[in-house]
C-alpha cells in the first residue's frame, strides 16, 4: 500500500477515470490528465460536468486550460500550519503536489523529535529542486533552518510568497536561485553541512551546454555528490521521483549503497499516493525513498 497523507481538509481527489482526475482545490473543481489512470469506470459524480477548469493535452505536446470560473490564484491550506498560493500553470500543474504531504509530515516529525531531544541544536535542512517551497515550509514550521535551492527565479519567488502566507517569512531560511549541482559542489568546497537533504529532481533536464539528461541516468551521481554535505549524525535523506523507470526498490537500493556504509541507519521506500473518494482506492503519484538514522 502506498504512503498517503490523511491531513488534507481542502484538497480531495473526488474521482479518477479514463486518463483524468477530478479534484477539489479549496472548493475549486479541476479536471486534469493523469497517465496512471488507465481504467474506464463510470462517472457517477455529477461534478465531472461542473468543473471550474479543465486541462486539455495537445497531441503535439503541452496543452491548454479551459477555464470556466476560476480566479487567477487562490489559497490552499494544509492542516493548520501551511498555506499555499495555487494557480493553473503550464503542463497541468498548480504549484502544489498534494501527495507530497506525507513527506512534509515525516520531515516535520523528525525535526520536532530532534529539537525535543536537544532544544539548543540547530537543525539545518537542504531542499534541492525546491519548487514552490512546500517541503521547505514544513521544515521551517517544525523549527529547522532551511536552504531552499531552485534554478527558477519565479519558483523561488513563489516559495517566498507561500512562506509569507504561512506566517513563516521571519523564520531562518536562505532562498537561492541556483543550479543545484553547482551549489552542492560549492558547499562541499566551503565545508558546509546539513542534517537533512530533500531531493525532488525533474525527470528530464538540460545541462549547461544544452544537452538533455534523464534522471535515471544521473540520479546515482546526484545522490553520491550530496553525501559529503551531510553532518556526522544526519536525520534523513529523502528522494522523490515521478519517473516511471525508477521503482521504489531501485531508489531504496541507491540510498542504501550510498548512505548506509557511512551512516548505518535504515532505508525504506514505497509509492506515494492519494485516496480517491469515489472508490476508496489509492491513486499512485510517484515514489519516495527515505534514509533515516531511525526506522521509518
Amino acid at each position: 500500500m502506498a504512503w498517503i497523507s490523511r491531513g488534507w481538509k481542502e484538497y480531495e481527489v473526488l474521482d479518477a477515470t479514463e486518463g483524468l482526475r477530478l479534484e477539489s482545490w479549496a472548493g475549486k473543481l479541476l479536471v486534469r490528465p493523469d497517465p496512471q489512470v488507465i481504467w474506464a469506470t463510470e462517472r457517477k459524480d455529477p461534478r465531472w460536468n461542473r468543473f471550474d477548469a479543465k486541462y486539455h493535452r495537445s497531441s503535439t505536446g503541452g496543452g491548454r486550460w479551459e477555464i470556466r470560473s476560476l480566479p487567477e490564484s487562490w489559497l490552499l491550506h494544509y492542516k493548520d500550519d501551511l498555506t499555499f498560493h495555487v494557480k493553473p500553470m503550464n503542463f497541468k500543474h498548480t504549484g502544489v503536489f498534494p501527495e507530497q504531504a506525507v513527506n512534509w509530515d515525516y520531515t516535520a516529525a523528525r525535526i520536532r523529535a530532534a529539537k525535543e531531544k536537544n532544544p539548543e541544536r540547530e537543525i539545518k535542512i537542504l531542499n534541492l529542486f525546491g519548487y514552490t517551497g512546500a517541503a521547505t515550509l514544513a521544515c521551517m514550521e517544525a523549527g529547522a533552518t532551511v536552504t531552499h535551492v531552485d534554478a527558477s527565479k519565479g519558483m523561488v519567488q513563489w516559495a517566498r510568497e507561500n512562506a509569507a502566507a504561512s506566517n513563516l517569512a521571519e523564520r531562518p531560511v536562505r532562498w537561492l536561485v541556483d543550479d543545484c549541482v553547482k551549489f552542492v559542489q560549492r558547499e562541499i568546497r566551503r565545508g558546509n553541512h546539513y542534517d537533512g537533504i530533500i531531493m525532488d529532481p525533474p525527470s528530464y533536464g538540460r545541462g549547461p551546454g544544452g544537452e538533455v539528461w534523464k534522471l535515471e541516468e544521473q540520479l546515482y551521481g546526484l545522490v553520491e555528490m550530496c553525501v559529503p554535505v551531510l553532518t556526522d549524525d544526519p536525520l534523513f535523506f529523502i528522494l522523490n521521483s515521478y519517473t516511471t523507470g525508477l521503482s521504489p526498490s531501485v531508489m531504496a537500493y541507491l540510498l542504501g549503497v550510498l548512505l548506509r556504509p557511512k551512516f548505518g541507519g535504515y532505508v525504506s521506500a514505497d509509492e506515494i499516493g492519494l485516496s480517491v473518494t469515489e472508490t476508496g482506492l489509492v491513486l499512485p503519484c510517484g515514489s519516495t525513498a527515505i534514509w533515516s538514522g531511525e526506522p521509518v
